[in-house]
């Protein structure tokens, strides 16, 4: 569970730590006190998309941090992250916002990408938002819950091969599919580049020994007059003996003295090592000298083949090696027009294949769904009919389509709130309390699936008052039975049924507006309930009041510990 949320310099938190309890947590204040800035943070902290204006104004960055405990080491997310609990269960979220959208995330220290951050988190905490009454109303996310309801990830990967298979196909059809007229263009234009290409006869590493030659050839006498002076150096002419000569001369002069002593042994040794290495430079150079025929005609025709190189580049490939993968491209492409017709009855054959394959396959998968939403329907009447909605009918209407990414399903969630009306399509008929209700049984029902711990709801009662509020209260203490529930609520049934209640409060300090989050005492909730329910000044009768519900949600809680509701 959430064991602590630590806020530094968010909007106009400066600093606050929340000490949240097991069971059912609830945070209430005025509008605009600050509430929605502790579910922001702890979206931040869950890795979720954050904005630079949620630094506070003036701060260098924000920062925050998640404690939980009892986390589970066998999560998925966790292994895939390469992260794991302390011994004892611990895991500790962090994450820092700078103003230039730098984000700096850690779990138990290591550092990790936002990305990571947010599988973590989902697997940790749940946020559900006013917002995802809106989800619900869009009957295109319809199927996607059914669909996470009844987990069928595998049964979608195994349809979704299939089915791309068959695309891929039907695209290769589309692509050999061509009018004459476009397809003789093609064809003379594949044929002219493939005739261009293989007069050129390229061959791989041409071009760079191309050019090194033609840089030889352009520099002709300058090499002639270089190696003829290095040749004469070294190897002398008819009156002087050069270098190489010279060091024999040297060596053979020296050689009598190596009874001497190890001294002149040891010098003449190095004059024939001298020698041998002067002569062998030499017999180098000479033959540089010999080899090389220096011709203005194999200069123009060095010259011809690279401008044909340089041309043809342009057309084909920055290199030799790509001009040779176009030009094979060129052929395979030429083969399948040529032969595109045959190609076309075998792939419509492939195809035929592939579709009954599909269609088996999206049947399987309708199959699968139908029996979800049995269960899936009788689950939401279930939770509905807890939250004061007795009457309520629920059904998953299923229609056929031609198979697509998603399968043949078209899937919408119906209800009738009222006795004798037919079942419509939620967003027909729903009211806002209708629909807080419908979107916490669903969420309950997934919840119960699920391996997260704590299940956060951020103002789900919006449109819920009356004796409806009061089942939604007992709702959220049910599900705080088995899980953490955090939820912001302007609703005294929902404040008054909680284990541990939180004020939010804006006020002044130093010139700043701040928010300070502060643990309510039993005489402090029976005021903010008072609040709730009247205003600023609550009368004694409120404040009564507020004593009774406080007292009517401790006996519902102790009659849930014992089973008896």
């Amino acid at each position: 569970m959430l064991q602590l949320l630590h806020i530094e310099n968010i909007a106009i938190i400066e600093r606050a730590d929340i000490a949240f309890a097991r069971g059912f947590n609830a945070l209430t204040g005025e509008t605009g006190a600050g509430k929605s800035i502790v579910i922001d943070s702890l979206g931040a902290v869950l890795g979720q998309r954050t904005s630079r204006d949620l630094i506070r104004t003036g701060a260098p960055k924000a920062f925050v941090s998640a404690a939980f405990d009892g986390v589970d080491a066998g999560i998925p997310a966790l292994a895939e992250n390469g992260v794991a609990p302390e011994e004892d269960g611990t895991l500790l979220l962090q994450r820092e916002l700078y103003g230039d959208g730098k984000n700096v995330c850690r779990v138990n220290g290591r550092p990790i990408t936002v990305a990571q951050l947010r599988a973590i988190g989902a697997s940790l905490l749940n946020i559900h938002g006013q917002h995802e009454g809106t989800q619900l109303l869009d009957e295109t996310q319809h199927l996607t819950y059914l669909d996470r309801f009844g987990h069928m990830e595998e049964r979608l990967e195994r349809y979704a091969a299939v089915y791309d298979a068959m695309h891929a196909t039907r695209r290769e059809i589309d692509a050999l599919r061509m009018d004459e007229a476009e397809k003789a263009r093609r064809v003379d234009t594949l044929r002219h580049q493939i005739a261009e290409l293989e007069r050129a006869e390229l061959r791989e590493g041409e071009e760079e020994a191309l050019l090194a030659r033609r840089n030889i050839l352009r520099n002709g006498e300058k090499f002639i007059a270089a190696v003829t002076e290095a040749d004469a150096c070294l190897n002398g002419g008819e009156d002087t003996p050069g270098a190489a000569g010279a060091i024999k001369q040297a060596e053979e002069a020296l050689r009598g003295l190596r009874a001497f002593g190890e001294e002149y042994a040891a010098l003449c040794d190095r004059l024939e090592a001298l020698y041998s290495e002067a002569y062998d430079l030499a017999l180098t150079v000479r033959d540089k000298r010999e080899e090389f025929d220096f011709s203005p005609a194999e200069l123009d025709a060095v010259e011809s083949r690279a401008d044909l190189l340089y041309r043809l580049k342009k057309k084909y490939g920055g290199t030799v090696e790509e001009m040779l993968q176009y030009l094979a491209r060129s052929k395979d492409e030429l083969d399948r027009i040529e032969y595109a017709d045959d190609r076309i009855a075998q792939l419509e054959k492939k195809l035929k294949q592939q579709s009954e394959a599909v269609t088996a396959a999206a049947r399987e998968l309708s199959e699968a769904r139908r029996a979800a939403a049995e269960t899936l329907e009788a689950d939401i009447l279930r939770e509905l009919r807890e939250l004061d909605m007795p009457k309520v009918r629920f059904a998953i209407d299923f229609a056929e389509k031609e198979p697509d990414a998603t399968g043949m399903d078209e899937v919408r969630f119906l209800m009738s709130a009222n006795v004798g009306e037919e079942l419509k399509p939620i967003h027909k008929i729903a009211s806002g309390g209708e629909l807080a209700r419908i979107m916490l049984a669903l969420k309950n029902v997934f919840a119960a699936q699920e391996s997260i711990m704590t299940m956060v709801f951020d103002e789900v009662d919006t449109g819920v008052s009356g004796r409806a509020a009061q089942r939604v209260a007992e709702k959220l203490a049910r599900v705080s039975r088995e899980k953490q529930v955090l939820c912001v609520t302007h609703l005294p049934q929902l404040a008054a049924m909680a284990d541990t209640h939180f004020s939010v409060e804006k006020g002044e300090e130093n010139g700043r507006t701040v928010t300070r989050v502060t643990e309510l005492d039993h005489a402090a909730r029976k005021k903010e309930l008072a609040r709730l329910t009247g205003g600023e000044t609550p009368s004694e009768t409120m404040l009564r009041g507020a004593e009774e519900l406080l007292a009517g949600a401790e006996a519902f809680k102790a009659a849930l510990r014992e089973g008896g509701v």
